[in-house]
């Protein structure tokens, strides 16, 4: 079997190739699939969700908060290869921006919100969020495990779900299979001889200037670990080693070629899936392309 590279970066796990153009723009199998959407389509797709959401809360004579605290260039995701020098600079590995999402998470002015109301209004809101006791549960069979995942959907939500994607429950059943495809090849993946070739470079590269850590996760793993040990009273030291390994991570990431051989060998390995795959793949990226075009109509780009 032999599929088209364009229509499985969507399920890319260590590159984010749907981000950076994996797909050449045609599909080799002639089944006129659509491009993968990039992050910040993915990120447009999220907002005009909360959009729609925040209307019929309104509707229902309720208040809710859309979170568009970052930038579109801060809500860049960091995976394993990360190789945006200008965003390492600026940002290290992201670990403000994820303290700052965190801070914003544990005191949502939603919440306090949502605390405010009386008993009855408080069960009114959650009926009108998410279907309250009448939610419905969905389910989907993760890929290889075979774990059972569920989904409370109802009220609000259920409805911004519906007006971008269509039928919410076959949304959750593709989505979770094609984002959980990656469980089946990413053992082999990571033993592959020219992928673990191109970090021994990368890590080689590293040792030139600090310590040679074994790879992109040990790195940031342990600026992790630094900044817990240094703790608020340090935490601008802790953001300058961070920043410093995130800019030498990229740099070296650049200088072997790392992403072009991840997302190389990663395609590799999707390209051997199974056929029982390729329908919830190919209804994945339609479903995203057709939520996409739907929310360029409700929500300008993030600036």
């Amino acid at each position: 079997m032999k599929r088209a590279l364009a229509s499985l970066c969507a399920v890319a796990a260590l590159t984010g190739a749907a981000a950076t153009g994996c797909g050449h723009g045609s599909d080799p199998a002639g089944r006129g699939r659509p491009e993968p959407l990039t992050w910040q389509q993915e990120l447009r797709v999220t907002d005009a969700q909360q959009r729609l959401t925040a209307r019929c809360m309104a509707r229902h004579g309720f208040t809710y908060w859309e979170d568009r605290t970052l930038t579109l260039r801060e809500n860049m995701p960091v995976r394993y290869v990360q190789d945006d020098v200008a965003w390492a600079r600026a940002h290290g590995y992201g670990g403000r921006i994820g303290a700052r999402q965190e801070r914003l998470r544990l005191h949502h002015p939603l919440a306090a919100y949502r605390r405010g109301l009386s008993a009855a209004r408080r069960a009114a809101f959650d009926e009108a969020l998410d279907g309250g006791a009448r939610v419905r549960i969905l389910s989907a069979t993760l890929p290889g495990s075979g774990r059972e995942v569920r989904k409370r959907l109802g009220g609000c939500t259920e409805e911004a779900e519906r007006a971008l994607y269509g039928d919410p429950g076959r949304w959750f059943r593709v989505s979770k299979t094609a984002t959980g495809l990656n469980a089946l090849y990413a053992g082999d993946l990571m033993r592959d001889r020219r992928l673990t070739a191109a970090v021994a470079a990368w890590s080689r590269c590293m040792g030139t200037s600090g310590p040679a850590y074994a790879d992109p996760q040990a790195a940031r793993d342990a600026m992790r670990q630094n900044t817990a040990r240094l703790g608020p009273a340090r935490a601008d030291e802790a953001f300058a080693a961070e920043r410093a390994t995130a800019v030498a991570d990229a740099g070296c990431a650049r200088s072997v070629s790392l992403r072009s051989v991840a997302t190389d060998r990663e395609a590799h390995y999707v390209d051997r899936l199974p056929d029982r795959y390729d329908e919830a793949l190919d209804t994945y990226r339609r479903l995203q392309r057709q939520a996409y075009d739907r929310a360029v109509r409700i929500v300008p780009q993030r600036a």
